[in-house]
């Protein structure tokens, strides 16, 4: 699984990197190194503007999204702490990601991400869990593949009230390789630079096809380090984080 990842680039940064046309105010999402489930995280998708004119031209949007998806037909809210990934390999047909894979993708930024692997303390031979944070070799920002749906709050009686409306999204993962691969199972999928465009298109595309543009972050071009356990706590928070820890 994916539970934590890094997210430090401003929107500025991010609108250029990915040919972004809107974007919320800088303080929406703040830069993180230890981005956790249920927090506002950058998300880049393309919709059409909320206006009365069905014509009205798609745009790239950099959008902050709360990680932990909700679909639309939740009785609860809280049922997205435990939506944060959605396995590639049944994403195409789970009823919680089925209609998001179709038609509400987007991307989220990274600059790496976390992953815990089962060791022993040396001092007392117990098992503890050493986190790692495995990361382009280029040291590029990674396109996460992500999906995106839109939640409504039955407590909030009108629908143009803003807080009537949840936007929650989860990233798609698969079996780990390389770097990811030595120290946990799973890994988050990446889209190339290349397929953003399809990805993002909202327009109704064929599941295999979308499964296709699936790849390996950074081609699989991974580095992980050893990093300190302090990212086990969310409270936590830095680029201190990302120091390499002794052995």
């Amino acid at each position: 699984m994916c539970g934590r990842y890094v997210s430090s680039r401003g929107p500025e940064d991010l609108a250029r990197l990915f040919h972004v046309t809107d974007w919320g105010p800088a303080e929406a999402v703040a830069p993180s190194w230890n981005v956790a489930p249920t927090d506002d995280v950058w998300a880049v998708l393309e919709r059409a503007p909320r206006t009365a004119d069905e014509a009205a031209p798609v745009r790239r949007q950099l959008r902050p999204l709360r990680w932990g998806l909700v679909p639309s037909w939740a009785q609860d809210v809280r049922i997205g702490a435990r939506m944060i990934n959605a396995r590639m390999e049944t994403v195409h047909e789970k009823p919680a990601f089925r209609r998001a894979f179709v038609k509400h993708r987007c991307l989220l930024p990274a600059d790496g991400f976390y992953e815990w692997q089962e060791t022993r303390a040396r001092d007392t031979g117990r098992p503890r869990k050493q986190p790692y944070f495995v990361h382009p070799e280029d040291g590029r920002v990674m396109a996460l593949a992500g999906l995106y749906a839109y939640w409504r709050d039955p407590a909030v009686e009108h629908d143009d009230d803003p807080a009537a409306w949840l936007t929650t999204c989860t990233i798609i993962t698969t079996e780990a390789t390389d770097a990811a691969g030595r120290i946990h199972p799973r890994m988050p999928l990446a889209i190339a630079p290349y397929h953003y465009d399809a990805w993002l298109d909202p327009g109704p595309q064929d599941p295999d096809g979308l499964r296709a543009l699936l790849t390996r972050p950074a081609d699989g071009h991974l580095d992980a380090r050893r990093v300190s356990t302090a990212v086990n706590d969310v409270h936590n928070d830095g680029p201190r984080l990302l120091e390499e820890a002794a052995p």
